[in-house]
């Protein structure tokens, strides 16, 4: 049985601007497709029927060890999962700087005070 699944501020995000993209660049039934191609590939994921990746020991040995990757289109999905759930990162074009762009994603933001 497929784990829940949610995506991060950050996930949501970049899914808006992938379709932001992709309709400007393709016309709205390829941002559709699109995005619907990327949501599939979260729903399986979650139901454990995606290859993915470790993206310690394909990317960075310093990353965290239950950060993986699954490819999707032209993106790669980044996510952790546990027990419960399935959790999206984000969803990195596959001509980013992986090792750069997860490095980020994955340290400790700074407390502000407010």
């Amino acid at each position: 049985m497929p784990k829940p699944w949610r995506l991060t501020r950050q996930a949501e995000a970049s899914l808006v601007d992938i379709a932001r993209w992709t309709y400007d660049a393709f016309g709205p039934r390829q941002a559709e497709a699109y995005e619907e191609d990327l949501i599939a590939a979260c729903h399986n994921i979650a139901a454990g029927t995606a290859m993915w990746q470790d993206c310690r020991r394909i990317i960075d040995p310093d990353l965290p060890e239950d950060l993986r990757f699954a490819r999707a289109g032209q993106h790669f999905v980044i996510f952790v999962e546990d027990a419960e759930q399935v959790t999206i990162i984000d969803f990195l074009h596959g001509r980013s700087d992986l090792p750069r762009r997860l490095a980020a994603l994955t340290e400790p933001k700074p407390d502000r005070d407010h």
